[in-house]
């Protein structure tokens, strides 16, 4: 339980955010719970501990529900930053049960595995034309031309946007996402509020407009929705819902590609051998999430005293669970440094565990799915032109751009 002085963990050092599995070793091999003064939290580096405290009903994503701010410790957000957190803490990832499970129940009758199946023509025909593109032109930004505009359009039409308001989207989504990086500046901050509240009033509007024109869309089937009881989603809950459908249902698909696709450039071994056999395409989409995870920390709140390794971590406390570092325990992982698309046992808790658990998760290995095919088929001489930008975030894990050319 060393300080943060002698630690090789920074979240705000580019050397650490360009490659931050060294110093994760280093936090595995100092215990198995560690105090960082710098943000105030307990950080969490081992597969088993992060695993199982995502199922500890001791923690919570919130702790509302049980206390107030004072009695937990803690300070209310300031009252400027009120419109960011009623759309944020109405969202199902940030709720415990009771509210939690309502809303999950409710959202799962219009998120059903039949929706995602009925995407599947519309997210490889979009894959398909946007990698067609990218080959047309000889090449581009990964990110810009693939990666970001397939995941954005694929939520978008599930949630029934249509095309011609989807412009904002990513720019919404961006700003608001800024918020869950550590200790946030007060200009993120004022992004992140302006985005919610632009975000929220265009929802307010669009909810208001399927009430009288219900269609096949998944706002319809949140309005629909209703619970054996006949409860149904307030309009908060259904604007902070499409939120975090939309945020979370493109942020890990967009950087999972680019990390995914920028390890395999720097592994042509492993690349070579999945551009010979495509079948490759489903362990090697679960290998490259684990490699380079795109979220790489989960915070909870501890809602009653626990104990791990011996240490009491108390009530109000805040613990960092470090989803990168899990997943590169080598109590799990056999040579966790190394890339194995062919890695056939791969427990990786890229999505989650728990009652938080991504629902989107069928989405997500879908969209990769397509994207990768698409590209493995169409652009088989793929290569990267210019050494990407890591973006100076630690907990959302991405690139500014992948640039590359199609030889």
């Amino acid at each position: 339980m060393s300080g943060p002085a002698d630690l090789a963990f920074d979240p705000w050092d580019p050397a650490f955010l360009a490659d931050p599995y060294p110093a994760y070793a280093e936090l595995r091999a100092r215990g198995r719970v560690i105090r960082y003064e710098p943000t105030d939290q307990w950080l969490v580096p081992h597969h088993a501990d992060v695993s199982a405290l995502l199922r500890d009903r001791r923690l919570g994503r919130t702790y509302q529900h049980r206390f107030t701010h004072e009695e937990f410790g803690r300070t209310a957000p300031p009252p400027a930053h009120e419109p960011f957190h009623t759309l944020n803490d109405h969202g199902m990832l940030d709720l415990e049960p009771p509210d939690h499970t309502r809303i999950r129940r409710l959202v799962s009758k219009a998120f059903t595995p039949r929706t995602v199946e009925r995407l599947r023509p519309y997210v490889h025909g979009l894959a398909d034309e946007l990698v067609a593109g990218l080959v047309r032109d000889g090449g581009g930004d990964l990110l810009t031309d693939v990666a970001e505009p397939l995941p954005v359009a694929v939520i978008a039409e599930l949630l029934g946007i249509p095309p011609a308001d989807r412009g904002p989207l990513r720019p919404w989504s961006a700003a608001i996402c800024g918020m869950y990086e550590l200790n946030p500046s007060e200009e993120t901050a004022a992004r992140a509020v302006r985005a919610s509240q632009e975000f929220s009033g265009y929802l307010r509007e669009l909810i208001a407009e399927r009430r009288g024109r219900p269609g096949d869309d998944l706002i319809s089937g949140l309005i629909a929705a209703h619970d054996e009881d006949g409860g149904r989603l307030t309009e908060q809950e259904m604007i902070s819902t499409a939120v975090l459908l939309l945020n979370a249902g493109h942020e890990a698909t967009v950087n999972a590609t680019v990390n995914g696709w920028w390890a395999l450039f720097r592994n042509p071994g492993q690349l070579a051998a999945l551009r010979a056999d495509h079948g490759l395409v489903p362990t090697a989409i679960e290998e490259l999430m684990r490699y380079d995870t795109p979220l790489q920390l989960f915070e909870r709140w501890v809602l009653d005293d626990i104990e791990i390794d011996g240490i009491t971590i108390p009530r109000g406390a805040e613990i960092a669970m470090l989803f990168g570092s899990a997943n590169h325990d080598p109590a799990v992982f056999s040579a966790p440094a190394r890339l194995d698309l062919a890695r056939a046992d791969n427990p990786h808790i890229s999505f989650s565990a728990g009652i938080h658990y991504c629902i989107g998760a069928p989405l997500a290995r879908l969209e990769l799915t397509a994207s990768m095919t698409a590209l493995l088929r169409r652009a088989p001489t793929l290569a990267l032109t210019t050494e990407p930008t890591r973006k100076p975030n630690f907990v959302i894990r991405g690139l500014e751009g992948l640039d590359v050319e199609v030889r």
